[in-house]
């Protein structure tokens, strides 16, 4: 077990001491809808584990290293992007199908625009919510807004990472 995972079990641990310490039927409540949450959340997280393991095995790591990997530059960038806006589903889903991709050897420019990408410019939650919502002038402002940002933080991650950690 990594740190962070010990220090999200203690604080578990004292929320729920906490509550049973003030009221234990609360904790009891508590401790079904957690129960709960985990019954709705599991069958996607399984879902998306295989589905990372499955990437590392159907996508040759050399296909992940010549389009995303060190040095390729904007194209990864641009890359990452692409794939980082039609990428359906929420972080549960996602974030092991992008570690995946990383261990493959995505670097960290495409990797952080994907992840950009994904979060500002998402299609599915464009269309699913946004535009329901809010509407299309709304949403074309904060597209309009919003578009550079995944080019430049995959750019400027780039950077500071080659002056920071290597």
């Amino acid at each position: 077990m990594d740190t962070s995972t010990l220090v999200m079990i203690a604080i578990s641990l004292i929320f729920l001491a906490v509550v049973y310490w003030k009221a234990p039927e609360s904790a009891a409540k508590g401790l079904q809808a957690s129960t709960a949450l985990v019954l709705e959340i599991m069958p996607r997280m399984i879902a998306a584990f295989i589905i990372a393991g499955l990437i590392q095995v159907i996508i040759p790591e050399e296909l992940i290293a010549r389009w995303m990997g060190e040095g390729s530059g904007f194209k990864g960038i641009f890359i990452g992007i692409a794939f980082g806006t039609v990428t359906p589903g929420g972080p549960m889903t996602h974030f092991p199908i992008i570690a995946s991709f990383y261990k493959m050897g995505m670097a960290i420019g495409p990797l952080v625009a994907y992840l950009t990408a994904w979060a500002l410019l998402g299609v599915q939650r464009v269309i699913m919510w946004e535009l329901p919502f809010l509407g299309p002038r709304i949403v074309f402002i904060r597209i309009l807004a919003s578009i550079l940002f995944p080019f430049l933080a995959g750019w400027f991650s780039e950077l500071l990472w080659k002056k920071l950690v290597l």
